[in-house]
């Protein structure tokens, strides 16, 4: 079964990594390279991507008859976002839940583990479409 993990942080944390000492940046780094990989030797690595900070986002909406509204970010009134995410495609939930569990636990300064966020949530196929 496919899951989307997905990796949250907040501006103080994923902020501060701009911050970090050379050789902390490195190992968080090379952590989530050996991961991927790990992941792709696997077999269970479907896709993954990290994502830009929310001042770069932007909202569309569209009711469907004008020109669509674009808003910009950052959205101050959520105190976590996005910033990145994998697909996996694994044979349990408590194989998704170990793959998350290695990911949360990714390097920060002193190589202390982050315990980031990760939401696991299964990948759903549409509805069939009836008539």
């Amino acid at each position: 079964m496919k899951y989307m993990l997905m990796m949250h942080t907040g501006q103080d944390v994923t902020g501060g990594i701009v911050d970090w000492a050379p050789e902390d940046i490195k190992r968080h780094i090379e952590f989530q390279h050996a991961f991927d990989q790990e992941l792709r030797d696997s077999g269970e690595m479907v896709f993954n991507e990290g994502l830009t900070f929310p001042d770069q986002a932007r909202v569309v909406r569209s009711d469907g008859t004008g020109a669509p509204a674009v808003t910009d970010g950052p959205f101050p009134e959520s105190k976590e976002f996005l910033i990145g995410f994998w697909i996996v495609d694994v044979d349990s939930p408590e194989r998704a839940y170990e793959v998350a569990a290695k990911a949360s636990a990714a390097p920060g300064v002193g190589g202390v583990p982050l315990g980031i966020p990760i939401e696991v949530r299964p990948v759903g196929a549409p509805p069939p479409i009836e008539g």
